[in-house]
């Protein structure tokens, strides 16, 4: 027993000594076994009796001269701006990106996370590179196929199935270089580094890939950014993509913030179909005169697409029969008359026959579609059981109401309904604002009349706000008018409405009175 622990010790004092690096190894390895070596090691192996992992050390021998840690691992220049990131990638092509500080790093890191995150964008050992990107905006990485292999059923049929052709160099021109190196630093780093201006891309090389936890992080990513502003763009990429959650989302947004979506930059850059589809939307809250006045603007950008000068001509051309889709009888008749009929779009008979559809008792048929959209009921969260009046209050001389709230889904907030006067008839001047974090989202100044009696009186913001949920908002309004008013008693710091539960609290910015149990600000009007 003794003899066997002193030959095991010589062997691990062997082992530890022995001046080969990893890479020699592996290259040693790959090469054909000398016959002779190969005999004479068979002897020595039942000579010695060490157990086999020894007896493979033992004959791994190199008589190439030993590289130093600094030829394997070159460091690295000091970054000038921190650390890097995938967008700094998408300008340079970063090899060997890690610090390696002694020749056994594997020891260095304990799971095997960390060890392949070290051979992330690492010519180390790499044995397959990527050409990256369109013409004239390539970027060359390396890649590890078993690594690839395992993170994806794509490069494991590449690399490993029937039809694998064994190729140094692939070249991928469909797939934006930072969106592919976020792909590689999920699958090598288990990490997800998405950002606003490459998450699509990137959605894109996650689903080419077949990556499906990465894909569905890039449409959370998506959802949570998701405003009016960009609703558009992300419902034609939904589609493009099969991501039935996400369209629903853009169109959740697009139907209740409508006019602020038609009237944004992206709403142009969508293709045909997507034009189609919204302007046969049923429940498309706005104008119609927006409507018809999104779609010019987006002919216009459809023929620069195109090449086609801007005539009025190419523009009716572009839309086709997407024209019809826009409800133009179901204008205001001011709209129509100061609009649409002086676009020069429509043609003389069809200006015409609108015109008679609006006054004539035997209206003439039409192309268009004359039946007014639906759009969307506006729900109304209702705070107070009870409401009340006394002869010193409630007053209003400039101060603030106030009240903080919060919801479980995404709702859009349209306005308040408030109190008004307990003395007769009155008109109020009502300054409304929707702040989150003390950021202004929404505010109006309008007036309402209110006919004396305890019912609430709708005062509205210009276009509904976007309320995300699991955050607290405020609501304030500023009040000029008949001094006595309702107030609401009896106040609930929880309310379900629909769907939706909203939660109450008082705010500081609230200087009148108002609070959970009391004042005014009775309702929320909201779309959910």
């Amino acid at each position: 027993m003794v003899d066997d622990k002193e030959k095991n010790m010589k062997c691990l004092t062997f082992f530890l000594m022995l001046p080969e690096t990893v890479k020699n190894r592996s290259k040693k390895s790959s090469k054909k076994t000398n016959p002779s070596s190969s005999s004479s090691s068979g002897s020595s192996s039942g000579s010695s009796k060490l157990p086999p992992v020894c007896y493979e050390i033992i004959t791994l021998k190199t008589k190439k001269k030993k590289k130093m840690a600094a030829d394997i691992f070159p460091r690295k220049k000091p970054a000038t701006s921190g650390s890097t990131t995938v967008q700094q990638y998408h300008q340079q092509n970063l090899s060997n990106n890690n610090l390696i500080p002694a020749p056994n790093w594997q020891g260095l890191y304990p799971t095997i996370r960390e060890r392949n995150a070290v051979m992330f964008n690492n010519d180390l050992m790499a044995d397959v590179h990527f050409v990256v990107g369109p013409p004239g905006g390539t970027q060359r990485l390396p890649g590890h196929k078993y690594v690839l292999a395992v993170g994806s059923s794509v490069f494991h049929a590449m690399f490993y199935g029937e039809l694998a052709e064994d190729k140094d160099e692939i070249r991928i021109p469909d797939v934006d270089p930072a969106a592919f190196l976020a792909m590689l630093k999920y699958i090598y780093c288990d990490e997800i580094d998405l950002a606003a201006d490459t998450v699509l891309a990137t959605l894109y090389a996650a689903k080419k890939y077949i990556v499906p936890h990465l894909a569905r992080a890039c449409v959370n990513f998506l959802e949570t950014s998701l405003s009016a502003k960009n609703a558009c763009v992300l419902l034609s990429q939904s589609c493009l993509f099969e991501e039935p959650d996400l369209t629903q989302r853009c169109w959740e947004v697009i139907d209740a913030q409508a006019e602020l979506a038609l009237k944004s930059e992206g709403f142009c850059d969508i293709d045909f179909q997507t034009l189609e589809s919204i302007l046969r939307r049923e429940t498309l809250n706005a104008k119609e005169i927006v409507v018809f006045e999104a779609a010019l603007n987006w002919a216009e950008v459809e023929c620069q697409r195109q090449d086609l000068a801007l005539s009025i001509e190419n523009k009716r051309k572009v839309l086709g029969k997407a024209l019809y889709l826009i409800r133009i009888p179901t204008m205001a008749l001011d709209d129509f008359a100061n609009g649409a009929a002086q676009s020069g779009v429509l043609t003389l008979n069809e200006t015409n026959d609108i015109f008679l559809w609006y006054t004539a008792a035997k209206k003439p048929e039409l192309q268009f579609v004359s039946k007014a959209r639906k759009g969307l009921v506006p729900q109304r969260c209702h705070r107070f059981q009870s409401c009340a009046y006394r002869s010193n209050q409630w007053r209003y001389r400039g101060r603030c109401d106030s009240i903080q709230f919060a919801v479980d889904k995404r709702v859009f907030i349209a306005g308040f309904g408030l109190y008004g006067s307990s003395c007769g008839s009155a008109e109020y001047s009502a300054k409304i604002e929707l702040k989150r974090q003390g950021v202004v989202l929404g505010q109006n100044l309008s007036k309402y009349f209110s006919d004396g009696s305890s019912n609430t009186f709708p005062v509205w913001f210009e276009y509904p706000v976007q309320i995300e949920p699991d955050t607290f908002y405020t609501a304030s309004v500023i009040l000029d008018g008949n001094e006595l008013s309702y107030f609401g008693q009896e106040g609930m710091t929880e309310v379900q409405c629909g769907k939706v539960t909203v939660q109450f609290q008082c705010s500081s910015d609230s200087t009148n009175g108002t609070g959970v149990q009391g004042g005014q600000i009775p309702e929320l009007i909201f779309y959910a």
